[in-house]
This record gives structure tokens, C-alpha cells and sequence, in this order.
């Protein structure tokens, strides 16, 4: 470029008075054309990637650059982009950024808070100026309209999502990074990862992890993420009956039928409602009471937290927990 550049000046050379002087109108009219292709070629070279087609919450969503600056609406679109190697510039972390567990943010830079999962900041969204934003079809689909106006807006399932669908939505948002390839084979290697992890469990007893607080308990069923991981790691749930609920509300009653030989607790507010429960009793009647088998566990990991790592973070902690020695 610098050579055919001199090539165009040197041309325009011309003696006037015995001194040289350009040809102005047609230098200016060389240069002009000239940076105008500069200018498309380098918006060819950020725009090279190939137009992706995505079967998104809301349709068909098509897009044919590589994004660069990234927003997510909830914690499980932060795992699959720390999968990756991908940063986001702005995350709805609930304004605290330790409910991302540990094993995502060593993995990503840190990020611009836009607010709550359930009601993320339009306003704080739009001044990171991003050029994807990745949002959750349950909590976000009535604000969609307004996202898609501040950048394209992929709507995919996360809150009362499967294990499965997790994994599902984690390579979607793969084909959107333009980064299908690598998502593939972080899935594969996640896969291996978790088969390898059954392979260490030979528990015959069920277990069951619930979330509490002061208003009451939640089950998480088998159609739930955390019931899906551990129905991949070889483990039985304690809920006989199919249900296509991810969260089941509980009663004291509720949970002295369901019985479960381990019962992992996901702790949202201290005292919660299992305190009341003690005061009861029928309490010591569950067999994993009896069996000094309720464990407290964090439920950022075992509940907000939904992806590849936070599933592999999941087993681990399922193995010191059955086998602490």
C-alpha cells in the first residue's frame, strides 16, 4: 500500500514556475478512492466471519460478525462464555460478583456490573455499548424488544433450565462467538469429565438437593439442572413420580414422604425454615437425619450457577461429600 501510494503522488507531479505542484482536484480524488478501500478492506477483515443462523427462544437469529463485547443476563451464559475464553463486558450478577463461583472468574476478566438477573439496567447495558447480549427467555422476554434496540439479543433458556438444554444453549451461544468448533470440544471434554466422575460413585442410596430460606423449601426434581447433573453421575433421585417441575415447593409433609437418604442443602437466608422444621419430632425420623446425612452446600454453585464448570464444581464437591476421606 505505501509503495503504490507514492506511485499515486509521484504521478501528479507537475512544474508550475519552474517548481514542482500537485494536480490538487485529481490527487484529492486519488486519495479519497483510496482511503475508501482501505476502509473496506478493514471492515471486511472484522466482518469476515461467516453469517450463522441460531434457533433462538424468539426465532430465527442470524449474525455475521464476530462479537467482541459481550453482555450476559445470567450466570450460566457467563460459564459458557469463560468455556471458551470469552470476557464479558457486562454481567446481571445481582450487583455482587461473588455469586459468580470462583472457578468462571478466575477465567474471565472482570466485568461492569448492569444490575439484577430480574431486572437488569437498560440504561447501564446500552453505555458498554456491546454488540451481542445474550439474555434468559423467562426473565427477559418482556424487556426483548427494548435489548434488541440497544444491541442483537439472543433469548435462550437458563432459569428452570435442564442439564441437557444448559448444554444445548452453551453451543448456541458457541455458533454465535463464532467459536462453534471450540465449544464442541470443550462439551466433549466436559462429557469425558463427567463420565469419568460417575465412574468414581457406586452410591446406592438417593439424594436429594433443595434450596431453603425463611419462606420456605424447594426440591430440585430430576427435570431440574442440579437434578440432571446428578442423574449423569450415576445417582438416584429419591422422587419416584415423573414430573416436568424443575422446582418443587415443600411442605415438612412433602418431605417426610420424598425420605431422602442424603439431603444437600442450598442455604439462601439463616435461620431458614429447616430450623423451624427441628422443633418437630417427626424430624428425626428422616433417614438422612438419622444417618447424620444432611450436608449444607453452597447454592450458588448447586443452583445459580448452571453450566459445564459450575457441573464439573458439582462433582467434586458431591465426591468430598460421599467420600471425605
Amino acid at each position: 500500500m505505501e509503495n503504490s501510494s507514492r506511485l499515486l503522488f509521484s504521478n501528479q507531479l507537475m512544474l508550475s514556475n519552474g517548481l514542482l505542484s500537485f494536480n490538487r482536484p485529481f490527487l484529492c480524488s486519488r486519495i479519497a478512492i483510496t482511503l475508501a478501500l482501505l476502509i473496506l478492506s478493514l471492515f471486511s477483515f472484522s466482518s469476515s466471519a461467516k453469517t450463522r443462523t441460531i434457533q433462538d427462544e424468539q426465532g430465527q437469529f442470524e449474525i455475521a460478525t464476530t462479537p467482541q463485547r459481550i453482555v450476559v443476563l445470567e450466570f450460566s451464559f457467563v460459564d459458557a462464555l469463560a468455556a471458551v475464553g470469552v470476557s464479558p463486558v457486562g454481567v446481571a450478577d445481582d450487583n455482587d460478583a461473588s455469586r459468580v463461583i470462583p472457578a468462571v472468574r478466575e477465567l474471565v476478566q472482570p466485568w461492569e456490573s448492569v444490575g439484577m438477573r430480574s431486572q437488569p439496567s437498560l440504561e447501564a447495558i446500552a453505555v458498554l455499548k456491546p454488540d451481542l447480549i445474550i439474555a434468559d427467555a423467562e426473565r427477559h422476554r418482556t424487556v426483548y424488544q427494548d435489548l434488541q434496540r440497544i444491541a442483537p439479543t439472543l433469548l435462550l433458556k437458563s432459569r428452570g433450565e435442564t442439564y441437557q438444554e444448559n448444554l444445548e444453549s452453551a453451543l448456541k451461544i458457541g455458533i454465535a462467538l463464532d467459536k462453534q468448533s471450540s465449544m464442541e470440544q470443550r462439551i466433549q471434554q466436559h462429557q469425558h469429565a463427567m463420565a469419568e466422575f460417575k465412574s468414581h460413585f457406586s452410591l446406592k442410596q438417593t439424594v436429594q438437593f433443595a434450596v431453603v430460606s425463611d419462606k420456605g423449601m424447594w426440591l430440585h426434581s430430576p427435570a431440574s439442572y442440579a437434578g440432571g447433573v446428578l442423574t449423569t453421575l450415576g445417582i438416584a433421585s429419591p422422587i419416584v413420580k415423573p414430573t416436568e417441575k424443575a422446582y418443587l415447593p415443600t411442605s415438612f409433609e412433602l418431605l417426610l414422604k420424598t425420605n431422602p437418604d442424603w439431603l444437600l442443602l442450598g442455604a439462601y437466608s439463616h435461620p431458614n425454615i429447616v430450623d423451624d422444621w427441628q422443633e418437630n419430632p417427626l424430624f428425626n425420623v428422616l433417614t438422612s437425619v438419622k444417618s447424620k446425612q444432611v450436608v449444607e452446600v453452597s447454592p450458588a454453585l448447586w443452583s445459580l450457577n448452571r453450566g459445564m464448570l459450575a457441573a464439573e464444581q458439582m462433582a467434586k464437591n458431591l465426591e468430598q461429600i460421599l467420600d471425605p476421606s
